[in-house]
């Protein structure tokens, strides 16, 4: 493929990816297929001569589209958001093209720079307090790390490498091995403290968790993944507010933002980038180079397990350009109002129960009755392909999660949704076990 037929590829897939989706809702959302469908479909083996582009997007509607499930389809109603944007899209291709990889502030500079300046705009969007900015001469700062899970693992691996090296100043004789059989990390069922839980999207009380950690001299870490970025509306920042205690914050930019995941936004934030640098410094002479001990310089293989990373920033840069904050904040506030509308619709109906409070776009609730009553109704949920929902539990009790998830989701849908989920439990009830 050369510059010419890139183009007009290129003008085709636009086309295509548009096509998809402004008709995604028309596709079942969820696919109906068994396990191992796929490789009866291609053959065993790389083709030995090139193939055609032609033939390459028949297989996509043929071998691809049918096992996929479609996350931006207004009928998904499972898990968080995957939420993508057109801006995003065409960072994420400028991102591709560019195919730059910034380990360092010299491998390229624009990478590095642009990614220290979006999270400072996000950080001040979140209205952080100063000391988890970067600016030209703050000590905190933030990064964008592959997946959610990820960034809580570099906190605490950095949490465990400071606290190794606090007891090493006081006790010089004992070996990080011995230190670190005796190091303990606190959790509650959520692993650790959170702000939007995955099951129920409840939020831990961090007015009280922070001062009791400073007090004992620990690191503490908050997973705001799902709700965190909705904290850059002001009715929603209050339940960011006692971050000043805390030493590290992880939130998923792609939930509510509108940035294609595509690993690029979950960002840890902290208040000294010391305490992660010194945790996973690598300084081969290979990647040295002579800005480096610059303090307007981030080098951010220190920052991260991986070397390499990509320009992800170039995401966030477009879709806060063509947004807008007042933009971003509207889009929050039209899924946080679905959320609402759907939880009255559940509450309007007396066979069903509420099971958490809807604080932003999660709406937990199940059928009054056992457990088993509510997972048939999911199983019918589920084999129906109209809409599609998964399950939590809490507090021993099987519960459906709806989540308000695709950009494109609308008043109808909701309405749609709910006399599917209604007409599917009239038949539940109907059958003989019930």
């Amino acid at each position: 493929m050369d510059a010419e037929e890139f183009r007009r590829r290129g003008k085709e897939m636009i086309d295509y990816v548009a096509e998809y989706l402004e008709n995604v809702e028309q596709r079942p959302v969820y696919p109906d297929l068994e396990p191992g469908y796929l490789r009866s479909l291609i053959p065993s083996e790389a083709p030995l001569e090139p193939e055609s582009y032609e033939d390459i997007m028949k297989d996509m509607e043929r071998v691809i589209m049918p096992g996929i499930t479609h996350w931006h389809s207004p009928y998904f109603f499972a898990y968080f958001p995957a939420a993508s944007s057109y801006p995003a899209m065409l960072a994420d291709m400028l991102s591709t093209a560019i195919g730059c990889i910034g380990f360092s502030w010299a491998a390229s500079p624009a990478c590095t720079e642009l990614e220290t300046v979006m999270l400072d705009w996000l950080g001040k969007m979140l209205q952080l307090p100063e000391s988890f900015i970067a600016g030209t001469d703050g000590q905190g700062g933030g990064v964008i790390q592959g997946t959610a899970s990820e960034a809580t693992l570099m906190s605490l691996l950095a949490a465990r490498c400071k606290a190794v090296r606090r007891v090493q100043t006081y006790t010089s004789d004992k070996s990080e091995v011995e230190i670190f059989s005796q190091l303990v990390a606190y959790t509650s069922e959520q692993v650790c403290a959170t702000l939007g839980t995955t099951p129920s999207c409840a939020f831990d009380q961090i007015t009280e968790l922070g001062p009791i950690c400073n007090g004992e001299n620990m690191w503490m870490h908050i997973d705001a993944a799902y709700a965190g970025s909705a904290f850059i509306c002001p009715e929603f920042r209050p339940l960011l507010n006692g971050i000043e205690g805390h030493s590290t914050v992880g939130l998923n930019g792609f939930w509510y933002l509108k940035i294609f995941f595509c690993l690029s936004t979950p960002v840890n934030r902290v208040k000294k980038r010391t305490d992660i640098i010194g945790a996973f410094k690598m300084d081969p002479l290979y990647l040295k180079h002579e800005n480096q001990e610059s303090g307007l310089v981030t080098d951010y293989r220190h920052w991260q397990i991986p070397l390499g990373r990509r320009f992800r920033s170039l995401k966030l840069w477009f879709v806060f350009r063509m947004y807008g904050l007042q933009g971003l904040q509207a889009h929050i506030r039209k899924q946080v109002a679905l959320a609402k509308e759907f939880e009255s619709l559940v509450r309007a109906d007396k066979r069903f129960e509420i099971c958490a409070e809807v604080v932003l776009g999660l709406v937990c609730f199940r059928l009054k009755g056992s457990n088993e009553l509510n997972q048939n109704l999911l199983k019918k949920i589920t084999n129906s392909r109209e809409i599609h929902l998964v399950p939590c539990q809490l507090s021993g009790r099987f519960v459906l999660r709806f989540v308000i998830c695709a950009r494109t989701t609308e008043s109808r849908h909701i309405q749609q949704a709910w006399q599917h989920i209604t007409q599917l439990t009239f038949e539940l009830l109907q059958e003989p076990n019930h």
